[in-house]
This record gives C-alpha cells, structure tokens and sequence, in this order.
C-alpha cells in the first residue's frame, strides 16, 4: 500500500478522533462552569429584631442607626428573678436584656393548614420559618401553588430547642401530646416547610452553632450547581423563650452586662442574644435569567472550615480565618483587593474581634492601595447577635445594601479596641453611613459567620451582572389602565392585605403600578376571599382601596368569594349589530398575546381552516 493510500485511510479515524476531543472539551468546560456559576439571590424574607418585620423596615432598622436592644420582656420570663450581677451564682444570668422580636406568640394556623391542637405545640422557631419562608417566596416572584413535585431544596439553620424545654420543664409528661416531637425536634422544621409546599429536593437542617444559616447556604450553592435542586429556600430561625441559655452562656462569660454586641470597641464585653428568621431565595443565575427574575445578588463563591487545633473549642483561630477567606475567593474567582466590604462575624468579644480583624487583613490587604481600605462592619451592632440565624441576617442586610447603594453606619464604636493595630491595618469602620454606588467594576462583599462548635463560613457576593432593559410587551410600554388582583385565606385577611397595598402605594418613591399589578396576578397564589381594583395610576387605586376598606361602593372595584373548584370562563363577545367601531379591540390584540392567540384561532375557525 502506498503511503498516500494509507494516509487516505487514517483520515476518517482522525477525524473521529478530533471530534470526540472536542466533545470532551466541550463536556469539560460545561462542567467547570457549573461548578463556579454565580448563585442568583432572587428573594428575601426577615423577622428580626428592632421593628424589622421584613425587608422594608429591616432596611429602616438599619439605615437609621436602630439599637434594638431592650429588656427581657416579661412574657417571656421574669428577669428580675433570674438576674444576680455574679456570673457563677447558680441559676442567674448578670444581664437583664436581649434583642427580641415582637409578637413571636403570633400565628395563623389555619392558613398553613394546621390545626390549633397541633399548632399549640409547635416551636414558634417553625411558625417563624413557615411566615417568612412564604414571605420570602412571594418577594421572589415565586408561586407557592406552583412549585409541589419541584425539585426544590431547603437548607434551614436552626440550633435551639427552647420551646420544648418549657413545655418539659412543666414537670408533667402528660402534658406532651403526639405533636410534641415534630413540633419540637430540630429536624422536623425543614421537612414541614418541604411538606407544606410539596417540595421534593434537599430537604435539611442544620447546625454548627452560630454559623448554621451561612453554612445552609454554601450547602444549597452546592447543591444548586450540582443540580440536585433546581431551586433553594434556605435561611435560619433562632428564639429565645426560656432563661436557660442565658444562664449557660453566662457562666461562660460569653454575654454582653448591656445586651449589646459593642463590635471593635475598647468596651466589648461579650455579645447580645438576638432572635429572629431570616431567608433567602436562590436559583443559578442562568437559570434566574432565563426565566425573567429579579436579581437582586450574586453568591459568586463560599468556603467552610473548621478552626482545628486552637486555644479552646470555642477559642477562634486566626490561620482557619485566612484559609476560609482563600478558600471562598478562590471559589468565586475574585481577587482580595476586589472585595469592598466584609459583613463581619463581629460578635464584641475581646478576644474574638482582634483575631477577626487580623485576619481580614492579612488576606483582603493584599494588594490593595492605601486609600481604599477594606470597609468593615456587623449587623450585631443592630439587632444583636441571632445565633443560627446570625448569618442569614449579614447576607440580607448586604443584598439591601447593595440595592440601596449605601453601608449602614456600624453601632456602638466609641473608643476602638487598642488590641487591633488600626493605624497599620488597611482596615476602616463606618461609624455613619457610607455611599455604596455602583461604578465602572462590580461591587463585591463578603459575609463571616463563625460557629462556637468551631465551624466557619465566608460567602462572596456581588451585585448582579447588567443586562439589557427587557422590550415592553404593551404597546407604548405601558397600558392606560391596570387591573390590582388582591385574594386572601379570610375576610380580615383580605382588609390586612389592602391596607399593607395603600401603604405600599403611598411610600414616597413607590414601585410602578404596573408592576406591582403584574406582580399581584401572575406572581402570587390565589385565595377564596377576592378584591379587584382597576385604575390608571397609584393614586386612584389607593383611593378605591380606602374606599373599599370603608365600606363605599366603587364601579372599577369588586369583590368576592371564589368557589373552590369551579374557575370561571371568560368570552369577548362580538354581537354582529354594527354597533362596533373601525379597528376596535386593536390595541388589545396587538399588546395582549392570550387575546391575540385567541382571536387568531377563533378567525382561523370562522375561515374553515
């Protein structure tokens, strides 16, 4: 055989080759950019301390300086009984305050679908969960309705069972019902959330003390770009209802005489306990794209470590801190001197604050200018620290920061702690609020949580990437009238929620009513009890609400009760009488598609087609 005949023959097995290598490559690359997608955040929800009932207020609480520490309120227990300013007198604690969320002992069962019998024993830790879990959903555009059989995931952390302690510290066992252990057990609050909404992903709790609700969310990024979820609830829950961790926590010396995490001070004595629920809503950020949701961050990358052989096994360890940092970069792709500013763990320990500091320091100072310190700050200052809950709290408050382009000032930093070099270290503290805007590069942060077990956590996150403004669907971009579809479980319900639309819709710099129209419709689960508001703007749908809730009768407002099961038909009648005028409905078909598909189906009929 000559060699050209030879050579003729290897071609097609070359050619196979080098299309399989291809395809390799291909696979590869598709599996390297799964595992480092950005982690969009599309939603949030919050309970915490100081009046910040959910996203709008929280941002208030912050924004204003709000130092939400109070006294132990007397339903909870009598702090004066259990007050004795020595740390080692057996059964006191040597503080009087804490951060508390008002109204914990709120809750409507039955729009959960569960009875008063069970809800009686249910930790007011899963009534927290199973409110903002919704809230958060709602805030995210998803419909709660629409995602039983999905593949989505919960990631809860949770790590205090103080309800059960009440009702086991009664002293009469038979007291406990059959609702005891999945009202009260730890792994049971995930599960009911996954139950409740008929969700078949991940499902988990979690808990490495302080750091449970950061460590959810490095665990749902992972499993979001493994694709075992295709979306991902995760957040964490912490209340405080019985005295016995504060006794415990004193006798470790571990706790703030004032209640008050006083972060980077010379004056830190400890930390404030806080309480409160916080979620978060993530998807992959392709994924968020493709379907048209509001991003409001990205979770480019995370890390966990453990601080290994240090002081104590409550002791930090400054070395697993810089690792973590690294690690969490390194996972993001970012460089230290991209990061702007650090939602620190910053509890106000004397020990804990300087090794912290230190740390952010030797990593985040790398080749960074001079004039550009790293800005530092912790939401502990605020609202104290919320223990499983702590780490979800920092990731919201930065998601509003950077949406509202500013960094809250940090509380309570009078005489910073001579035991951190700040002179040396490119590190500054925001003792008022700082612009935050948006520039020529992306703005990044990160987020700290530290467990007491040990057990770290840093997430890096960003603003979210620019995308084109989306073309309006409506003819001239927007429609002279809008339609506010309004539904609740109840009557009362029902007057809540128009009254909290009036409030929405007279802020000073309200979202558009076609928006919040959009929203309402498509965009939230549907009730019995029904009120339908049609207006040309804000004002004269807040003026129709009022009326409504005032009992006056309005032409563009109705109201209603749905019957279950029975969904009514709607038909546009063309009556054939000449009464019609030249081009009528034109508009309606050429911005409404629904309309549009049916009348060209309806044309195509009359045609014989």
């Amino acid at each position: 055989m000559t060699e050209q005949a030879a050579a003729t023959q290897q071609q097609p097995a070359l050619l196979r080759a080098y299309v399989a290598i291809e395809e390799l490559e291909a696979e590869l690359d598709e599996l390297r950019r799964a595992q480092t997608e950005p982690i969009a955040v599309i939603g949030a929800g919050c309970r915490f301390p100081g009046g910040g009932g959910d996203l709008a207020s929280f941002w208030r609480v912050l924004r204003d300086g709000v130092d939400a520490v109070t006294e132990v309120p007397r339903e909870r227990w009598d702090a004066d009984a259990f007050f004795d300013p020595d740390p080692d007198a057996p059964g006191k604690m040597y503080t009087r305050h804490g951060n508390f969320v008002d109204g914990i002992d709120q809750f409507d069962p039955g729009f959960f679908g569960i009875s008063p019998r069970e809800a009686a024993s249910l930790d007011p830790q899963q009534r927290l969960l199973l409110e903002v879990a919704w809230e958060a959903l709602e805030h995210a555009g998803q419909v709660p309705d629409r995602l039983s059989g999905t593949a989505t995931g919960v990631f809860i952390g949770i790590m205090t069972n103080d309800y059960l302690q009440l009702q086991t510290g009664a002293g009469d066992p038979s007291q406990l019902d059959l609702y005891a252990g999945t009202g009260n057990d730890l792994s049971f609050p995930a599960g009911r959330l996954s139950h409740l909404l008929g969700l078949q992903g991940p499902s988990m709790a979690v808990t490495t003390a302080c750091s449970s609700s950061l460590v959810a969310v490095h665990l749902a990024a992972r499993s979001l770009r493994a694709g075992e979820c295709s979306l991902a609830l995760v957040g964490g829950v912490n209340a405080m209802l019985a005295p016995d961790a504060f006794i415990t926590l004193s006798k470790m010396r571990a706790l703030a005489v004032d209640g008050r995490c006083k972060t980077f001070d010379a004056a830190a004595d400890g930390y404030g306990r806080g309480e409160g629920c916080g979620v978060v809503v993530l998807k992959r950020l392709s994924d968020a794209r493709r379907d048209g949701d509001r991003v409001l961050a990205v979770v480019l990358g995370s890390a966990v470590n453990h601080d290994g052989p240090s002081g104590g096994l409550t002791v930090p360890n400054g070395l697993a801190q810089q690792a973590l940092l690294r690690s969490a970069l390194a996972d993001a792709g970012v460089e230290p001197a991209a990061v702007d500013y650090v939602e620190a763990h910053g509890t106000g320990t004397a020990l804990g604050d300087p090794i912290e500091v230190r740390a952010l320091a030797a990593v985040l100072g790398e080749q960074r200018s001079a004039d550009r310190p790293v800005v530092v700050g912790s939401v502990k200052t605020n609202v104290g620290h919320l223990e499983a809950a702590a780490g979800v709290a920092g990731l919201v408050k930065v998601v509003l920061a950077l949406g509202h382009e500013l960094l809250p000032a940090h509380l309570h930093l009078r005489t910073p702690n001579p035991h951190i070099d700040w002179d040396r270290l490119p590190v500054t503290v925001p003792t008022a609020p700082v612009p935050w805007p948006r520039g020529d590069r992306p703005r990044v942060a990160g987020v700290s949580s530290f467990g007491m077990s040990g057990t770290n956590a840093h997430l890096v996150v960003a603003e979210p990437p620019a995308v084109d403004a989306p073309v309006p669907a409506v003819v001239g971009g927007v429609r002279a009238w809008q339609l506010l579809p309004l539904s609740a479980r109840t009557a009362p319900a029902l007057r809540a929620l128009a009254q909290r639309y009036v409030s929405l819709l007279e802020q000073p710099d309200p979202p558009s009513l076609a928006a919040v129209c959009a929203a309402a419709g498509a965009r939230r689960s549907h009730f019995a009890h029904r009120l339908a508001v049609v207006a040309q703007d804000a004002t004269g749908a807040v003026e129709r609400l009022r009326g409504w809730l005032d009992g006056a009768e309005h032409p563009l407002v109705r109201h209603g009760v749905a019957v279950a099961g029975r969904r009514p038909k709607v038909a546009w009648l063309f009556t054939g009488q000449g009464s019609q005028s030249v081009d009528m409905a034109r508009t309606l078909y050429e911005s409404e598609p629904v309309f549009t598909a049916a009348l060209d189906r309806c044309a195509a009929l009359l045609d014989g087609q």
